[in-house]
């Protein structure tokens, strides 16, 4: 779907800047209190964000690896349009999320809590971080923690049908969680103030719900368009 593209995604990040405070808030704010107090904090803080971005990427190959698989049945199902659609569906939900809604995303987000529970034990080895290196290698394993808004973005890397689209899709996403995630760690007590605001809440949700909505509604025209059998065979 070009309609979906690298910036919308980019934006997507951004724009869930209010997830990224109750999700990786705390974490970084205790990561944030075991840096060397003689160090400068930026080197470690792009380390992290660089591992985690890092992570994001490798599973963007990984999916769209998996959705190009996928795309042998398009003559069949329009597989592609049909994953675009619960790539949408998610940011609604996760827009009624950020907006105090509705919590349904909750429930997605436990799906990832089994690979959770293996790397988890491994992020204590990298405590205190004490070094660049180890910034880069916590912020790695973080990646992998369960979240919806990564778990959205997902979606669309796999409707994407290619391992390098999907690679590109989760780094202009994570690209797009940076700002948000080094504003967090430099600032954590001011930003935690700002983003608990119901005005900056509700506008973040709903407009994560727009990119979703949005999505919605071009896979519904091109389904009324040309129909079942047409959609298999529209470019994405």
């Amino acid at each position: 779907m070009s309609e979906f593209s690298i910036i919308a995604v980019f934006m997507v990040g951004l724009l869930g800047g209010v997830h990224c405070l109750g999700m990786c808030g705390s974490i970084v704010g205790v990561f944030t209190a075991q840096l060397p107090q003689a160090a400068a904090r930026w080197p470690f803080h792009l380390a992290y964000s660089g591992g985690r971005i890092a992570s994001y990427t490798l599973a963007g190959v990984l999916v769209g690896a998996v959705g190009q698989a996928g795309l042998l049945m398009r003559d069949a199902v329009p597989v592609q349009h049909l994953l675009f659609a619960l790539s949408s569906l998610m940011l609604v939900l996760l827009g009624l999320y950020l907006a105090g809604l509705w919590g349904a995303i909750k429930r997605i987000e436990q799906l990832g809590a089994g690979l959770w529970q293996r790397l988890q034990p491994y992020t204590t080895k990298l405590l205190p971080v004490n070094t660049v290196p180890r910034a880069l290698g916590l912020g790695a394993l973080w990646g992998w923690l369960p979240c919806g808004l990564v778990y959205s973005v997902l979606i669309t890397a796999l409707a994407s049908g290619n391992a390098t689209q999907g690679a590109l899709i989760m780094a202009a996403f994570g690209l797009g969680t940076l700002p948000n995630l080094l504003l967090i760690g430099m600032f954590w007590e001011r930003c935690r103030r700002w983003v608990q605001s119901t005005a900056v809440r509700l506008t973040a949700g709903l407009a994560v719900m727009g990119f979703g909505v949005y999505g919605l509604v071009k896979v519904g025209y091109t389904f009324i368009t040309y129909g079942w059998a047409g959609a298999c065979h529209v470019a994405a």
